[in-house]
């Protein structure tokens, strides 16, 4: 996952790429810390959608654009569209299907 520092980082990377995962996180939040290689490790699968990470302490503006209110959150979006979003609670499962479904759409 490539780590962005910015809100316009990660409108350029939506902008210039057909899918996108945003995976977000807090610093003191063990979830986030246990799902992120998770995360990873399921991204290999889909080897066409690039994976951007935020600390959303660092980038409340990402969050407040966003409307994110938990950590983590994992939102795909395809040709610039939000396709979908989970937070808090991911399982890896749900996730993979979900990426899997909207993919198909491309």
């Amino acid at each position: 996952m490539k780590p962005i520092s910015s809100y316009t980082e990660f409108s350029d990377a939506v902008a210039s790429n057909e899918a996108v995962l945003l995976y977000t996180s807090m610093p003191d939040c063990s979830v986030c810390h246990a799902l992120r290689p998770r995360v990873e490790t399921l991204l290999a699968d889909f080897p066409h959608v690039t994976a951007v990470h935020a600390d959303t302490a660092e980038l409340p503006e990402l969050a407040g654009q966003l409307t994110i209110f938990s950590a983590p959150a994992v939102l795909l979006f395809i040709r610039g569209k939000e396709i979908f979003r989970m937070a808090r609670f991911v399982p890896i499962d749900k996730l993979k299907e979900n990426i899997t479904q909207a993919l198909k759409m491309i």
